[in-house]
This record gives C-alpha cells, sequence and structure tokens, in this order.
C-alpha cells in the first residue's frame, strides 16, 4: 500500500478523486495528516502552499496539478499535470510519480556510510565499495527507518508500517529481521547500520 498526500482547497474535488482512486487504484490510499509518511505528494493549483509542501516532503515524488499557468518547475521529482485531465492519464503519471524515485539515484538514500538502492535491492558500503543484496523486506525496514531517521521506531510500529500487522508476524518476528539485516550488513567490522535503543530502531545517519 502507498501512501498519498493530498493538497487541494476544493473538497469536492478532493472527496471525488479520493473516490476515484479506492475504485481504480486500490493499492494507494490517502494520508490521514502531514505526520504520516508519503509516497506520493499531489498539490491541487496552489503555487503558494508548494513551497511549504515541498519543504515538509523532501525527497518525495510531487505531481502539481494546474489550471490555467504552471508555476513548477518539472524535475526527477516533480511531474506536473494540466486540468483537466483524464482519469486514466491521471493514475498512469500517479504508477509513474510511484516509479519514479526508486528508479532514479534521486531514489538512493544515503545514510552513515551507506547507499540504499531500493529498486535493485542492495546496499553499498561506500568505503569499501561492497555492495549486498537485501530481500524486499529488509529494503522496506531501511526506508521506513530513514523516513523517521531522527526517532527511534518501535517493534510495534515496524510491525504495523512494514508488515500490515499480518496475522502470522509478531515482534519476535521483527527482531529477527533486524537481527539479520545487521549480521548480513555488519559483518568484517563495517561500520553500524542500526541503533537499538528506547525499545526500538534507528538508522546510523552519522558516518
Amino acid at each position: 500500500m502507498k501512501n498519498i498526500a493530498f493538497f487541494s482547497d476544493n473538497q469536492d474535488f478532493i472527496d471525488d478523486l479520493v473516490l476515484q482512486i479506492e475504485r481504480y487504484a486500490p493499492e494507494f490510499k490517502f494520508c490521514d495528516d502531514e505526520d504520516e509518511p508519503a509516497d506520493v505528494v499531489v498539490i491541487d493549483d496552489n503555487p503558494a502552499e508548494y513551497r511549504r509542501i515541498r519543504e515538509v516532503y523532501k525527497g518525495v515524488p510531487l505531481i502539481y496539478l494546474y489550471s490555467d499557468k504552471n508555476c513548477i518547475t518539472e524535475n526527477s521529482l516533480n511531474i506536473v499535470l494540466k486540468k483537466p485531465f483524464a482519469l486514466v492519464h491521471f493514475f498512469d503519471i500517479l504508477h509513474s510519480a510511484n516509479n519514479k524515485l526508486d528508479n532514479s539515484k534521486d531514489g538512493y538514500l544515503n545514510f552513515g556510510v551507506y547507499q540504499l538502492r531500493p529498486v535493485e535491492k542492495e546496499i553499498e558500503n561506500i568505503r569499501n565499495h561492497e555492495v549486498i543484496k537485501l530481500t524486499e523486506k529488509e529494503v522496506e525496514i531501511i526506508k521506513y527507518l530513514y523516513k523517521f531517521s531522527d526517532d527511534y521506531i518501535s517493534k510495534n510500529e515496524l510491525q504495523k508500517k512494514v508488515w500490515k500487522y499480518n496475522d502470522d508476524v509478531s515482534t519476535h518476528t521483527v527482531e529477527t529481521h533486524i537481527y539479520r539485516l545487521r549480521r548480513k550488513v555488519e559483518k568484517k567490522n563495517a561500520p553500524q547500520l542500526i541503533l537499538t535503543d528506547k525499545g526500538g530502531y534507528k538508522l546510523k545517519i552519522e558516518s
């Protein structure tokens, strides 16, 4: 499930788009507030809010919808779309935006001495250039910890956000995945990847 943060002054437009996405793109859901991490941001024709929103969602693909004049620069993380638009075209762009970050160097996550490449499912120790293959779940764990790199994330939160509360998942499963991830990446005296404290986990951001 991918999260969309949607900003518009037109509540009817919001309600209609939410309904269409629920029907035709159920793999996406809308974030309830700015504290929830987003995979894609959509802004409805509000250049005054763009700068603030872009600051809140740094490094997140953004779709800017405009009616008359586009005021936003299109780049590797920004996509502009003129209104009105065909719904199928919007869905194509939505999926493109979701894939755009992970499939470009803009989607690489750099922290400490490591670089995560989500699509390739690999992490590189940039000191010795050792590349280690990861599982999809290991990539999801690192990406989620990266989104909240200032805080320790509890086992229960990882269980909820990464495993989506699967019936067969316990906090022991989370602990096991973290343990295996550490052993895989931190072998041969490599720098620490994940810190543990306060009953939770945090990426080591500083090298």
